[in-house]
């Protein structure tokens, strides 16, 4: 029996029909200070290239669609 991997959740979260990295928008990746996030040149959205976020959320509150969600984990709320 095969066991299928499932990947983890990452705690950066790109809603790419919010996403306006196609038109320019580097908000959330500019703000970022651990640099964890990128915009993916062919989809032109915005995506998680590392999963290292402190949660610290500049990328969430400065993201001008609301695109860009940061799931912080229980125990740290």
């Amino acid at each position: 029996m095969t066991t299928a991997y499932i990947p983890a959740s990452l705690p950066v979260r790109i809603d790419e029909d919010l996403c306006i990295a196609n038109k320019g928008c580097t908000a959330c990746v500019d703000s970022c200070p651990l640099d964890v996030l990128a915009i993916d040149m062919i989809k032109g959205k915005a995506y998680m290239k590392f999963d290292e976020c402190w949660y610290c959320m500049p990328c969430e509150k400065d993201c001008p669609t609301g695109a860009v969600t940061v799931d912080i984990p229980y125990l740290l709320r």
